[in-house]
């Protein structure tokens, strides 16, 4: 999390942008309901964004346990809010990942901190997939790791082809989850193949 102290550095020449995008807008900047919205809409992005000021890696490390364990840890249902880098509106949803243990293992509330800090950045849920695998893959070098996200588009839903109900999956995996049983595992074990 950004320190208050953190958060103020910068939100001046942030808020000034802000400030001239009212104006290009047609508003005034200076009406009463709007005299605050550019320093709200900078601190805003800076929770938004602060996922570049933290390293996801490290997190996993500072966790990190010798067990024996070789199965599969699976932690569900974690959610997530980040924005589009195409139109700087939110998407949302859940990710799943899983990973196979090869000698150590990290604290689970680690794997949604993985989550939260590569979803506070400018996103595509593409890459947001995919670097969350490959983060726990070389933080934990375990026999395998998958992660699935889904996801609703702000940009898709309030904006260009307007479709309200419609949400993408995507899917990364590594290792022990190139086998089809193992995905199928997986998936079986979200309630996703039933």
């Amino acid at each position: 999390m950004l320190l208050e102290t953190e958060m103020n550095e910068g939100i001046e020449p942030l808020a000034e942008h802000y400030r001239q995008i009212l104006e290009l807008l047609g508003e005034d900047p200076e009406r009463e309901g709007l005299q605050k919205t550019p320093v709200r809409v900078a601190k805003a992005m800076q929770i938004l964004t602060r996922g570049y000021q933290q390293d996801p890696k490290q997190v996993l490390l500072d966790a990190l346990f010798e067990e024996k364990y070789n199965q599969m840890v699976i932690v569900k249902d974690i959610d997530f809010f980040s924005l589009c880098e195409h139109h700087m509106l939110p998407f949302y949803g859940k990710v799943h990942v899983a990973y196979i243990p090869n000698g150590h293992i990290t604290g689970l509330s680690k794997i949604a901190r993985v989550v939260d800090i590569y979803s506070h950045r400018l996103q595509v849920q593409e890459r947001l997939t995919q670097q969350i695998m490959d983060c726990i893959q070389s933080a934990l070098l375990p026999m395998g790791v998958m992660v699935v996200v889904e996801a609703k588009h702000m940009c898709m839903q309030m904006r260009g082809v307007e479709k309200q109900n419609s949400i993408t999956v995507t899917s990364a995996f590594s290792g022990a989850f190139q086998q089809a049983k193992t995905r199928e595992e997986f998936m079986n074990l979200l309630g996703r193949n039933q």
